[in-house]
């Protein structure tokens, strides 16, 4: 799934058991950069890993209450930055409609996975996206569905990959 350079949105329908829940509902990626959405402490984290060199967290300030909830992960692009061809923009933690953070973050230009890290739901069966010990599977609830929208617009520039790539070394 490429959510690189766009606006998207990852979205968790979860019945919550117990005050005690917590894992990983969906990851992306690994050490070396990714992405996940996961209870920790009873609250709501969104970890964006930036190339494994910068940790970008969102977090609600209370705890998910029991029963049924959309916990949703929103990132609206606003701008590229050209030094490192990274989209910026805001993202935001919901519990049902309720927005609980938000912080700006940017994006890696490049894929996850090169270290072979894929996506996972209900666990991150690679190395760990965040500070949580691998796999951190989700307890204490139950996962009906994740659903990641990428549908908003897409540019490719092939030429700011390759120099991105190349910035790095």
């Amino acid at each position: 799934m490429n959510v690189r350079r766009r606006s998207f949105t990852i979205a968790a329908a979860v019945t919550i058991d117990t005050p005690e829940a917590e894992g990983v509902l969906f990851a992306q990626g690994g050490v070396a950069g990714g992405h996940s959405l996961f209870l920790k402490d009873g609250r709501l984290h969104y970890v964006y890993n930036w190339l494994g060199e910068r940790i970008q967290t969102i977090s609600a300030p209370e705890p998910v209450a029991t029963g049924t909830h959309v916990l949703t992960a929103e990132f609206r692009k606003t701008a590229d930055d050209p030094d490192t061809f990274s989209a910026l923009g805001t993202l935001t933690l919901y519990i049902d409609t309720e927005a609980v953070g938000d912080a700006q973050i940017a994006t890696q230009p490049g894929t996850f996975s090169l270290t072979g890290d894929g996506l996972c739901v209900g666990r991150d069966s690679g190395s760990a996206v965040a500070d949580y010990p691998a796999p951190f599977p989700f307890v204490g609830g139950t996962i009906d569905r994740v659903i990641v929208d990428v549908s908003g617009d897409h540019y490719v520039d092939h030429e700011k990959q390759v120099l991105a790539y190349i910035a790095r070394d």
